[in-house]
């Protein structure tokens, strides 16, 4: 798991940290699953920006995994993340 940051897009407005996994990164595509180290109500319909341990950034869009919640009060749900286009 690395450890990166979240951002909206229209703003570039930081959300909040989280913890990341990718299961597959190509040039063009990257998807994987994340958890937020802090609450905060996220809108799917909403595109993100992913900041990486390593500094890379880019666009992403998320979808919560209903059936994947971490425990917690408030709960902290699991969310896959897609990304189009480059790392950079």
């Amino acid at each position: 798991m690395g450890i990166g940051k979240l951002y909206k897009l229209s703003n570039e407005e930081f959300l909040t940290e989280v913890n990341y996994q990718f299961h597959d990164e190509s040039p063009t595509s990257w998807w994987g699953e994340l958890t937020l180290t802090d609450y905060v109500r996220l809108d799917d319909s909403e595109s993100y920006i992913l900041e990486l341990e390593d500094k890379r950034r880019g666009i992403c869009r998320l979808r919560k995994r209903v059936n994947r919640a971490v425990s917690g009060v408030p709960p902290r749900y699991v969310y896959q993340f897609t990304g189009t286009g480059p790392l950079e």
